[in-house]
């Protein structure tokens, strides 16, 4: 166990772009610790939030040396190096080390790639930005449930064909509307507030089954098949993991109502995606806003990009302007954790990595 001299004395290393701005408050909020952050080391950011920055970046060798030193001198690191699995591999050897707070929500995913050997694991927390991207999900969800109940995808197809249809057909209702939701953790109970918002009844699933304020009922994945069997809109927020892979199979689709709508705002790997494509061509699901995909980018082959009853969205509900200050929040009472020796918030299970 260090000491408090020690963790006082903490050196932290900036390994991802982030604005100055949000640097100096991470500096100004622990005088104690040393913030290590060399912008011209690190690629450009593109746009808001945008962790990897530009793939065209290079260094120079010398500065390819200054990069991986500043690493290794640090205790705690500020995002993955290069912001991939690889540069976390290429780290976890620095005794150091003993913090890494991971720009991803899924964090988990990227812990489990690295392969790292049991003992770094042991000794390295990652902590991932897990409930910093709740709402903008959530309100891509229920984004992607409106237009699922509002009939956007027939309205835009007629738009496009300046097609005026002589029989009106309705819409359906928010209100009174039955939405499940798999994975009751920030992501889910943020979408829950706002699906009661607009009216809805709200069920779920949760891997410690107990009552929650506001959810009608909530199940483990075994009671999943009864609560789809009711709803009108299934929204899924679980992360990627062996124990979730393809959950949403075949077996759930078949148990849906007919003119099911589908959110999936947490892993592509959670749906069974040719049981997906099926389940819209048998009319069990009339609507699948997707923003994740079991491969990434989506190939160009999928039939997921042409389906006109299929929102795809490049992996990007989760962004918004706030996140890079919501990161540096997060972290900044995070490292006061740390340095009291209280447990971190959002620390990555390295055994069912979420």
């Amino acid at each position: 166990m260090m000491n408090i001299m020690t963790l006082n004395n903490l050196t932290v290393a900036i390994a991802v772009p982030l604005e100055a701005e949000h640097v100096e408050a991470i500096r100004n909020a622990n005088p104690t610790v040393t913030v290590l952050y060399e912008p011209e080391l690190l690629p450009p950011e593109r746009f808001p939030a945008d962790h990897s920055g530009d793939p065209a970046f290079t260094r120079t060798p010398e500065q390819e040396t200054r990069y991986w030193d500043m690493l290794r001198s640090a205790d705690v690191l500020y995002g993955f190096p290069n912001e991939n699995p690889a540069g976390l591999a290429a780290i976890a050897s620095s005794e150091k080390l003993q913090w890494i707070q991971a720009m991803a929500a899924g964090a988990g995913g990227a812990v489990k790639a690295a392969n790292l050997p049991d003992a770094e694991l042991a000794r390295i927390k990652v902590t991932s930005s897990a409930g910093v991207h709740a709402l903008p999900l959530a309100e891509f969800a229920m984004m992607g449930a409106l237009n699922g109940l509002k009939r956007s995808a027939e309205l835009a197809a007629d738009q496009a064909a300046k097609h005026w249809p002589e029989l009106r057909t309705p819409t359906r209702l928010a209100s009174g509307s039955h939405a499940v939701i798999t994975g009751l953790g920030e992501i889910g109970l943020e979408t829950a507030r706002l699906a009661r918002a607009l009216g809805m009844k709200v069920s779920g699933t949760k891997r410690n089954v107990e009552p929650i304020e506001g959810i009608e009922k909530v199940t483990d994945t075994a009671g999943l098949p009864a609560l789809v069997a009711t709803a009108d809109i299934v929204i899924n927020t679980l992360p990627g993991t062996p124990y979730t892979e393809k959950m949403i199979n075949a077996e759930i689709f078949n148990a849906m109502k007919p003119g099911t709508i589908l959110v999936n705002v947490g892993r592509g790997t959670v749906v069974d995606e040719d049981a997906l494509l099926e389940a819209l061509e048998n009319g069990q699901v009339s609507f699948a806003c997707l923003d994740v995909f079991a491969v990434e980018p989506l190939p160009a082959a999928s039939p997921l990009w042409e389906h006109p009853r299929v929102m795809v969205s490049p992996h990007t509900s989760a962004l918004s302007s706030a996140e890079n200050r919501l990161i540096a929040e997060r972290f900044m009472d995070n490292l006061q954790r740390f340095q009291s020796g209280e447990p971190l918030l959002h620390e990555v299970d390295t055994v069912h990595f979420y």
